[in-house]
């Protein structure tokens, strides 16, 4: 796949088949991925990978936690801003209501819309799921650093002719998905991504969130 259609047709996959994904193939992507550029070659990223009875096991025990309540919250990083202002507020409004409408859940169900959030924690029914977190004493600039290791390793995954989901929502799940994985004190837990084969009939996977054109991101200095 060229570079450019796997950066132009990569989503995030909330619908896979249940069809397994071999160790081997996991491998594969990984040793792509590790060639993903970090300031001073630092390499600062972590990435743990359940799979099979492994993956069953951190369900079961992320879904006991959550128990009657499932907004309570473990997060130690915040996935947004408190008060986001425009126009992010509203792109992440937009993509919102664009899933739910596919999913055919009314703004006014909230339990159907409480159920497809803790999909997240199953991995939206993926057969992989990869953890990523960093040493503490790293600053801005390895969390950067490792979000180009995540975009490399999607785009390796879309390549392998996979589908991939990175999953901020696990932040809300740091505690014990940390302690499940066996992080030590000084090892920050970042998120989540669910890895598998896509759904081609799953609705929600019809979705195509919208992009800013160039000129509203962009500025070129040319004098």
């Amino acid at each position: 796949m060229h570079v450019t259609d796997a950066i132009k047709s990569r989503i995030s996959t909330r619908g896979f088949l249940d069809r397994p994904v071999r160790e081997e193939t996991v491998r594969e992507i990984l040793d792509i991925a590790r060639w993903a550029p970090s300031g001073g070659n630092l390499q600062p990223w972590k990435v743990h990978v359940v799979m099979d009875a492994g993956r069953e096991r951190l369900i079961k025990a992320v879904m006991k936690a959550i128990g009657d309540n499932p907004f309570a919250d473990e997060a130690e990083l915040a996935v947004y801003p408190p008060k986001l202002g425009e126009p992010w507020r509203s792109r992440r409004f937009a993509v919102g209501e664009e899933m739910y409408a596919l999913l055919g859940i009314p703004r006014e169900d909230k339990p159907a819309r409480l159920q497809w959030l803790l999909k997240n924690y199953q991995f939206f029914g993926a057969p992989v799921g990869l953890f990523f977190s960093l040493p503490r004493q790293f600053d801005k600039g390895q969390w950067a650093h490792l979000g180009m290791f995540m975009q490399s390793l999607a785009l390796a995954v879309a390549d392998k002719g996979l589908a991939s989901c990175m999953q901020e929502a696990w932040a809300a799940r740091a505690k014990t998905v940390s302690a499940f994985l066996g992080l030590a004190d000084d090892e920050q837990f970042y998120c989540g991504m669910a890895l598998g084969y896509a759904d081609p009939d799953a609705p929600v996977n019809k979705l195509r969130s919208s992009r800013a054109e160039v000129d509203a991101f962009a500025t070129f200095i040319c004098n």
